[in-house]
């Protein structure tokens, strides 16, 4: 999606029309008519010119469909931690775009078969949303994020894993395994077990069940989107 910027100028030069009409009679004096008009002068049309080219068309992004808002949507993602280092400005932006890319989403996604698969969560407005503790402000100190990644088996098993480097030389993952409900044709909900996380040769349960509603507002071969019910924007990206 490209910015156009674009300018009038109107320069119009005119010349005074006239005509003349003679009697089929003979006539001591010719008759003559002329057309009244009042001609622009070039100083006049100058000015016209001045104002007018001054008037811009304001900026406005074009886009023609979902794959123009989908590439739009993922470059503005794009190297931004899954949005923790986006401002408060470019997370609306996002928001915009996601806004826009949901007028194209299926009917009834929630049933459509484009939901499973291997998804990567390329972006999420809450960055603790996904990861929990680990994603805080304080967690990002200690575990750096390597990968995001929500699988969904049919017919309702949701597998979700962060990939994480711990104290900047362990690598480990915390995961969660639920069950998917469907609520209606775009709300889904899904318990999960108690996470478990593997560091070094460690491998552990630890804490309790936790449940989230998920309402799926696009899907198709390329990207999902999900808004939960605290209204933490998600973006997923398939896995090749």
């Amino acid at each position: 999606m490209a910015s156009a910027a674009s300018s009038l100028t109107i320069a119009s030069s005119f010349s005074e029309p006239r005509t003349q009409i003679h009697s089929s009679k003979r006539s001591n004096l010719p008759l003559q008519y002329s057309i009244p008009y009042k001609a622009v002068t070039r100083s006049r049309t100058r000015k016209l010119g001045l104002v007018v080219s001054s008037v811009s068309a304001p900026n406005v992004e074009l886009r023609t469909g979902p794959d123009d808002l989908i590439s739009t949507l993922l470059s503005k993602v794009a190297n931004s931690d899954g949005g923790v280092t986006l401002s408060a400005e470019q997370h609306k932006e996002v928001a915009q775009v996601a806004g826009e890319l949901q007028k194209y989403c299926v009917k009834e996604p929630v049933k459509n078969p484009l939901i499973f698969g291997d998804w990567e969560v390329v972006y999420c407005s809450r960055p603790t949303s996904p990861g929990g503790g680990y994603r805080s402000v304080i967690g990002r100190l200690f575990f750096k994020t390597k990968e995001m990644v929500q699988a969904i088996d049919a017919p309702d098993i949701v597998r979700n894993r962060v990939s994480i480097n711990a104290f900047g030389f362990l690598d480990g993952d915390v995961s969660l395994t639920g069950k998917l409900k469907a609520l209606d044709s775009e709300w889904v909900q899904v318990i999960f077990e108690p996470p478990e996380i593997k560091v070094g040769s460690l491998e552990f349960k630890y804490g309790f069940e936790s449940e989230v509603k998920l309402r799926i507002t696009y899907v198709d071969e390329k990207l999902r989107l999900g808004l939960g019910s605290k209204g933490s924007l998600f973006v997923f990206r398939r896995r090749q």
